[in-house]
């Protein structure tokens, strides 16, 4: 099943354009996927020479007028923390339309970048320190059953650059609080996605292949429960910006993700609409420190990971409030070492959930209250989590006159593998007010706090604030 950016609000139709320009049209995307292919694969073969560290951790597009002042009327509800660790397609497709591209094109190209600033007021291993963060995701999603008419066939790629620091070090943590810098190198340049993904039966079975982030399809408690009433529409169940929200803490090290992508087949059947189950097998080379995302192509060589997981959505009560939930596991195959342990691969479990608790004004909007929970469990000797239990509260639209803002707080508890020097556990606990500000631009501050660090035994407790600035486009 896809993730998809929140629903669009609705604007002036895009005037038609003249049938004679669709062969230049059709000529422009090319050139467009070409550009982007060629990009994404010579920064990845480039990117093949740096050295390699341990592993860490669809939308339509919207009818607007062409002009750059459409940039300035938004679109979006509010956004994920990092629209590129939970999103099939990136952005709201506004520089497409601004070249020309409308909703009937079947041409999505947009993007995101997202930077922040985060200050270390106390403990960790760097206390009262500054550190900075940027990534810029470019994205081109093709239609291929509006444009050369091959029915149910979708076709994307998608470029990263990411400019950081070891924010995440200077806390002492294991698990990050900010989901933004993963491992070395913290410069890079990728060809994160370069995917078909194909309809099948009615949308009753559904495939991608290629070089994806299986973040998307599986465990991702952010995943807007899809609705046909667009008044109940939950834009994300939280903003939270520390990573479980984006992969749960069990499975670091092995599941490929934001930023490391990895190329495989990810397969869902859905027999019935709100109901779905999937499986995915995918270059399992980061389990062994491989950077598998600036990687231009794939390595089979006996490591592999693979995942399966069960999910269903629903609605409950009078007013209908929205729920889903997952369950999962997952399997790494090959040798595994860490801190001269060894493992002949390894196994897990998780499982999630999310649930509208209230509903502000029923049938009118969708402020209101939404809760998430997560869980995961391996028997790992190698991983650096072996337990993790998580969840949240977040807020819509309940500030007067602010109905695209959200608030919310969470919890992270994960138990980690002592074996590797770590200390027995770590809490982390947030809060955030993400706040839009124009257009399809957001701010978001959040204050995170962690009692016991968890790198080594005896790191003062962390407290940190971050502040992060997200454009979509």
């Amino acid at each position: 099943m896809t993730s998809s950016l929140p629903s669009v609000a609705k604007h002036p139709p895009f005037r038609e354009v003249k049938k004679s320009r669709g062969a230049a049209r059709r000529a422009s995307t090319l050139a467009i996927a070409l550009a982007l292919a060629g990009l994404g694969l010579a920064s990845g073969a480039a990117a093949q020479s740096a050295p390699t560290e341990p592993a860490g951790p669809s939308t339509a597009t919207p009818t607007l007028s062409l002009g750059r002042s459409d940039f300035w009327q938004g679109t979006t509800d509010g956004i994920s923390g990092n629209p590129g660790a939970v999103n099939v397609v990136t952005g709201t497709g506004w520089l497409g339309r601004l070249i020309g591209f409308g909703k009937d094109s079947g041409v999505h190209l947009g993007g995101a970048w997202l930077g922040d600033a985060n200050y270390l007021f106390a403990g960790g291993n760097d206390p009262r320190t500054w550190s900075f963060n940027s990534l810029l995701l470019v994205d081109l999603s093709l239609d291929l059953e509006k444009i050369v008419g091959i029915p149910g066939a979708q076709f994307g790629i998608e470029f990263l650059q990411f400019n950081g620091q070891a924010t995440n070090d200077q806390a002492g943590l294991v698990v990050g609080y900010n989901s933004l810098p993963g491992a070395p190198p913290l410069t890079r340049s990728e060809l994160y996605e370069l995917w078909w993904r194909q309809r099948l039966f009615d949308d009753k079975l559904i495939f991608r292949i290629g070089k994806t982030v299986p973040t998307f399809d599986f465990g991702n408690v952010l995943r807007p429960v899809p609705l046909q009433d667009p008044n109940l529409f939950i834009p994300a169940t939280s903003g939270l910006l520390y990573t479980p929200v984006f992969i749960n803490p069990t499975i670091i090290g092995t599941m490929p993700g934001y930023y490391n992508s990895a190329y495989g087949i990810t397969a869902t059947v859905a027999p019935i609409k709100n109901v779905y189950a999937s499986y995915g097998i995918y270059d399992g080379n980061g389990a062994r420190g491989i950077q598998t995302g600036i990687r231009a192509a794939p390595e089979f060589n006996g490591y592999y990971f693979n995942i399966g997981e069960v999910g269903a959505a629903w609605q409950l009560g009078p007013n209908r409030l929205p729920g889903s939930a997952g369950v999962g596991g997952w399997g790494q195959f090959g040798k595994l070492s860490a801190a001269g342990v060894e493992e002949n691969g390894a196994q897990g479990f998780y499982a999630f959930a999310s649930q509208r608790l209230w509903l502000r004004s029923p049938g009118v909007d969708g402020s209101g209250v939404t809760a998430f929970l997560q869980f995961g469990i391996n028997e790992s000797k190698t991983l650096p989590v072996n337990r993790y239990l998580g969840g949240g509260l977040t807020g819509f639209g309940l500030i007067p006159r602010r109905p695209k803002d959200s608030i919310g707080v969470g919890v992270s508890w994960s138990t980690l593998n002592e074996r590797l020097g770590f200390e027995s556990d770590e809490v982390m606990l947030a809060a955030y007010y993400q706040a839009h500000v124009i257009a399809d631009i957001y701010v978001q501050p959040q204050i995170t706090h962690v009692p016991n660090p968890g790198q080594r035994p005896g790191l003062s407790p962390a407290t940190a604030i971050t502040t992060r600035l997200m454009i979509l486009f």
